[in-house]
């Protein structure tokens, strides 16, 4: 028997953002989010790629080697 449960939760309503919110605050409970429509993971940058690129951008701008750690 299988001891964990998915649910589909439809966010477009008050009563389902209100569901979401009661159960963000369980310790038992790991929300997963889907990406919208016409996104995937692997289209999607890490966030220290972001910040990566950000730096490089920065530097190059104004002749600095800033490190942003």
């Amino acid at each position: 028997m299988s001891t964990i449960v998915t649910a589909r939760i439809d966010v477009s309503t008050p009563s389902g953002r209100r569901v979401v919110r009661e159960l963000e605050n369980k310790k038992s409970v790991k929300l997963e989010y889907p990406f919208p429509e016409g996104i995937s993971g692997e289209s999607c940058i890490s966030e220290n790629d972001f910040w990566q690129g950000v730096e490089n951008r920065f530097n190059e701008r104004y002749g600095t080697n800033y490190k942003l750690k």
